[in-house]
């Protein structure tokens, strides 16, 4: 089974990497683009077959490695 682990800045935590996109995209001509957050996705392949006890293994996976929770928020789909 496969999840996805996307994690993203929580709200009110800089992210300079969102900021120096949206700059880009404004020096290319992009108008009109607000605040631009940068994340990340972690694709798994998981060998469980639950989708229950996969999606669980995913987010205590995010919560010990995957992501900072102290700045990081996370959620996890299954695909």
């Amino acid at each position: 089974m496969k999840a996805l682990v996307t994690v993203m800045p929580k709200t009110g935590v800089l992210d300079p990497q969102g900021k120096a996109i949206g700059h880009a995209l404004a020096g290319l001509g992009f108008a009109g683009v607000g605040e631009v957050r940068a994340g990340k996705v972690i694709e798994l392949e998981l060998a469980e077959t639950d989708p229950a006890k996969a999606r669980a293994a995913a987010e205590e996976m995010a919560r010990k490695l995957l992501a900072n929770t102290v700045i990081e928020s996370f959620s996890v789909s299954l695909a």
